[in-house]
């Protein structure tokens, strides 16, 4: 799920170098992906009224899905 996180997001923003993504489980139970841009591209990461970024946890929550595991994507500052 890492992988496609950082294909979606590289692929929308100007700075694909800067985009990482950190992949944590605290307890076991929930996978947390902590995305971060570049300043200037947060804009077009979280997009008009928050919906790209609404779109790209739907992508990944689907896919976590499939393979019986919650998820969650915070894009960080």
């Amino acid at each position: 799920m890492k992988d496609l996180l950082l294909y979606i997001a590289r692929n929308l923003v100007d700075n694909p170098d800067a985009v990482s993504v950190t992949e944590s489980a605290p307890d076991g139970q929930e996978l947390t992906l902590e995305l971060r841009v570049a300043p200037e591209d947060m804009g077009k990461v979280i997009g008009r009224q928050g919906r790209i970024a609404k779109e790209i946890r739907t992508v990944i929550r689907s896919r976590a899905q499939r393979e019986g595991v919650k998820v969650s994507v915070d894009i960080m500052d």
